[in-house]
């Protein structure tokens, strides 16, 4: 099974605010994650990495 990471995660990994990973979100310049039973974003490993190569760019 592929480990799911919340925002507050993925934010930690980015060093940026969830707030921030939100307003791309809006803004389209990421796609919009799953969410989970609870309604809470969460991403998929290689979609966090994907975030993460492409903010240290």
């Amino acid at each position: 099974m592929n480990k799911m990471l919340t925002i507050t995660e993925v934010a930690k990994k980015l060093e940026v605010n969830p707030k921030t990973i939100k307003r791309w979100e809006k803004a389209g310049k990421i796609k919009k994650p799953k969410r989970n039973y609870r309604g809470w974003r969460v991403y998929d490993k290689s979609d966090a990495e994907k975030l993460i190569i492409r903010h240290s760019n």
